[in-house]
């Protein structure tokens, strides 16, 4: 057997779902959690424009955020939460403290605001007196969070390439030197040494390392400003000080936002002394677990940690900690947890006893109220999966497996590195790990687990079609799944082998595939084993459709019960969503034909678009010269393509063209109309053929005119009478039915639709347009009071009698009031509800009709 590995694209979700792994939890990781929130802190203070009254403004708090949304209430109120609301700081006029008084304008409460103007004034003579009591000792919403480049971004936001920190030396915690931005990839930043350029000498390091100081924090805290210790050599000192005094001088002109450091966590003290034994995860690598010493007590922050070593031989392996610094660990704690401790390098006897050893080197061990949190785990299980960083290659993330959790200690296997590396060991709290989808989220390369694929000698591999070309092939050469190398003659021209088969580019595509995907195919597939080049060419055609899992539905039902098949699974993906079916492929050669035939037949595209014939520039079924409505009903005539009533007999679901439309008619009027009739279906959510972008153009025409033209047709050719034998009633039936009874609803439709349909007698039109009118009457929400003044309460109630009332407790937990509720948009919604785009779309169809309520009743 040849064993290889194999390049594959990798995608978590695909790969959990297909080994029943487990992702590591979110929440377990802090740091990425406090990344995503926003800039903006509850109790800050800002002056927001007050509406109605021109060049005046009232000064309000922050009560909370949600994304780029923030909850506000005026000063005055207290406590009151009654009058609380919500703004975009994207669109709404909001300045920090001070502005009015800047540029010479009126701070006053709002005038139509007679309770907040009462309240006032019964305790103080003036808006003035007022203020000065509220606003001292308060603080104020930054300026450059509310206007300029960074006006409404997230922390992470804040930092970008150019700016400049300080960094605490690794081995002086008391000096500190200045760092440069490289990149900023979620929060982990690439620094480069001021006066040092060289890539080798760059470090990655998390925003809320607590290493990392805004510029002139050493100044400001009497310390000093050195060269980083270990390469102070590489400079002269008056290059050192040439290159600090350029970048503090470029710093000032952008400045960065001290709300970087907001979330910077305060160092706690230690009760360490000098001697002391305690364990801790190596510190150059990070593989195993060694005994160490404490060997300086800079302050009651800081202290010096030395690997112990009896040789003597190598200079002492010294790293500055603090009480909080991950991988220290008392005495004894290894054998506790059931973890190997290395011995010291030069400690003479083969077991390692720490009471032996305390007494050899006359040490005491460090006392255990000096390690409060060691057995934190944060959440973390074995087997479970996350992303973390090589620590031989800081520049690299890597998939990773827990193999083990003791304590608050993980060991990770890391995945897909080319030279394999023990277990790593990590704190639960480190800053290195990272949850699955974090570097996909911030479009970083992720290097995950290379695919194993073992082949017998003289057989064919099964490999993905790029990668069988080489760079010289332009990109529609044929694919050669018979590698000559690997195939004799026999073989070639065997039972189970065939010949190329050809991708026609011209032909006619069908309504479940996209033609520009189908151009960009190779011309030929082949030659090789018949199921592996079946395979690969369905796979392809999957990929090139609108829906792949409608698609993978369809080709389940090619099959025949003479045909010599084995079992191939295909996948496919659509909208976050993986899909898997089995699938019956012929394996011999003289089947394969009959095979391409069928599949096309049951895509409903040309007969010629894939198989062993190759179309230059004609094809025999002058396919291509049709339009989509036409050629399917020309295809329906010439190939005799059973009616509904056949279909369903034999257990196929597909829907006629006029269904397909009624659906797409309901999506156009929900994007044009804010007042839309319910419908109801027996579909899954997958099943609704809601399309996007050019593929919404190519639908649109094949199925208005499939709904008219087959309509027609029906018309002349059927009665009424027919119409159980098709399997439903047609549609001018239907509408006859109600407009002979309007008060009657038609029980047996599957959905109602908001959209006539093409037909000759203008009666019948005419009846369809008022049905419209009255659906649409029907669906007309009328408010009672203006939504502005609903309390969250109300909007809890009026989703509560929607269908959408599995939802209201998000309403009533994130305190959205009617001013909240009408500044709501899809991408908020998904955002801040963290909800699928199904749900939320339902969701915003009802506040649409809030909003058209709004503005036809209260608005003017």
């Amino acid at each position: 057997m040849d064993c290889a590995e194999e390049e594959v694209d990798f995608n978590w979700e695909e790969y959990l779902e297909e080994t029943g792994a487990t992702a590591a939890p979110h929440t377990s990781f802090r740091h990425v959690e406090l990344s995503l929130q926003s800039s903006f802190q509850p109790g800050m203070k800002l002056e927001v424009a007050n509406k109605g009254s021109l060049d005046t403004y009232w000064v309000a708090t922050i009560i909370t955020t949600c994304g780029q949304l923030l909850l506000l209430r005026y000063c005055g109120y207290g406590d009151d939460r009654k009058a609380d609301f919500w703004c975009d700081v994207m669109t709404a006029e909001l300045h920090p403290v001070g502005w009015c008084a800047l540029n010479n304008k009126t701070l006053q409460p709002p005038e139509d605001n007679v309770y907040l103007r009462a309240a006032i004034k019964e305790k103080y003579s003036d808006w003035a007196e007022f203020l000065i009591k509220e606003l001292t000792g308060s603080r104020t919403a930054p300026a450059n969070l509310l206007e300029g480049p960074l006006k409404g971004k997230n922390t992470v936001d804040l930092i970008v390439v150019g700016c400049i920190l300080e960094v605490r030396d690794d081995s002086e915690p008391t000096v500190y030197w200045a760092a440069q931005v490289r990149c900023n990839v979620g929060g982990r930043l690439c620094l480069s040494y001021v006066g040092l350029n060289d890539p080798a000498h760059y470090r990655w390091m998390f925003y809320l390392d607590n290493r990392l100081r805004p510029l002139g924090w050493a100044k400001e805290n009497n310390l000093s400003m050195k060269p980083p210790t270990d390469r102070c050599d590489l400079r002269s000192s008056s290059e050192w000080t040439e290159a600090l005094d350029q970048a503090t001088a470029e710093a000032l002109n952008s400045p960065l936002p001290l709300e970087v450091f907001k979330d910077h966590a305060d160092l706690n003290t230690h009760s360490l002394r000098a001697g002391m034994k305690l364990e801790m995860v190596s510190p150059v690598e990070p593989f195993h677990i060694l005994p160490v010493s404490v060997t300086k007590i800079y302050n009651e922050y800081y202290f010096q940690i030395t690997v112990d070593d009896l040789t003597a031989e190598a200079p002492p392996t010294s790293v500055v900690c603090h009480a909080d610094s991950p991988g220290i660990l008392p005495v004894q704690w290894c054998l506790k947890n059931g973890v190997g401790l290395e011995r010291p390098r030069g400690f003479e006897s083969q077991d390692f006893d720490w009471a032996d050893y305390l007494k050899h080197t006359g040490t005491e061990a460090a006392p255990d109220v000096c390690f409060p949190n060691a057995s934190q785990n944060k959440g973390f299980c074995k087997d479970m999966w996350l992303e973390a960083v090589n620590p031989h290659q800081p520049a690299e993330l890597c998939v990773a497996r827990i193999t083990q959790v003791k304590g608050r200690l993980l060991w990770l296997k890391l995945e897909g590195l080319t030279k394999p590396l023990p277990d790593c060991i990590v704190d639960v709290e480190s800053m290195n790990i990272f949850p699955v989808g974090w570097c996909e989220a911030n479009g970083y390369p992720l290097t995950h687990l290379q695919k194993t694929v073992c082949l017998p000698q003289k057989k064919i591999a099964v490999v993905q079609p790029e990668k069988q070309l080489a760079p010289s092939q332009p990109p529609d050469a044929p694919l050669n799944l018979c590698p000559s190398m690997a195939m004799d003659t026999g073989l070639v021209n065997g039972k189970y082998c065939c010949s190329q088969l050809f991708i026609n580019h011209r032909c006619f595509s069908g309504p479940y595939l996209n033609k520009g995907r189908i151009a960009e195919l190779p011309k030929a597939v082949g030659p090789g084993k018949c199921a592996v080049v079946l395979k690969e060419i369905l796979t392809m055609l999957i990929n090139s459709a609108y829906k792949p899992g409608r698609v993978l539905r369809e080709l389940q039902m090619v099959e025949d019960p003479q045909w010599n098949c084995q079992e191939e699974t295909l996948k496919a993906k659509y909208k976050g969503k993986s899909y898997r079916s089995t699938m019956r492929i012929v394996r011999t050669a003289d089947q394969v034909s009959e095979f391409c035939r069928r599949v096309c037949e049951r895509l409903q595209c040309c007969q010629n678009l894939f198989g062993p014939t190759y179309v230059s520039d004609t094809c025999p079924e002058n396919c291509s010269s049709q339009t989509k409505t036409k050629y399917t009903y020309y295809k329906k005539r010439k190939v005799g393509r059973p009616s509904l009533g056949e279909n369903a007999q034999d257990g196929d679901m597909t829907k006629p063209a006029r269904r397909r439309k009624k659906r797409k008619a309901i999506f156009v009027q929900k994007k044009r109309r804010s007042s839309i009739v319910g419908y109801h279906t027996t579909e899954s959510p997958q099943d609704s053929d809601y399309y996007y972008d050019d593929e919404e153009e190519d639908f649109e025409e094949w199925g208005s005119e499939a709904s008219s033209n087959s309509l027609r047709e029906e018309a002349s050719s059927h009665s009424f009478q027919d119409a159980p034998r098709r399997g439903r009633p047609p549609r001018r039936a239907a509408l006859q039915r109600r407009a002979t009874h309007p008060n009657t609803s038609d029980r047996s439709s599957p959905r109602r639709t908001t959209r006539s349909v093409s037909c000759s007698q203008n009666q019948t039109a005419n009846h369809t347009n008022t049905k419209t009118e009255s659906f649409e009457e029907e669906d007309r929400l009328v408010l009672e009071r203006n939504p502005l003044e609903w309390s969250v309460s109300d909007v809890v109630e009026f989703i509560t009698s929607t269908d959408c009332a599995s939802l209201a407790k998000i309403f009533q937990e994130q305190d959205i009031d009617g001013q909240a509720l009408l500044l709501l948009t899809l991408p908020t919604v998904q955002e801040c509800m963290d909800l699928k785009l199904g749900p939320a779309i339902k969701l915003c169809h009802q506040i649409e009709r809030v909003k058209v309520a709004f503005y036809s009743q209260y608005a003017n």
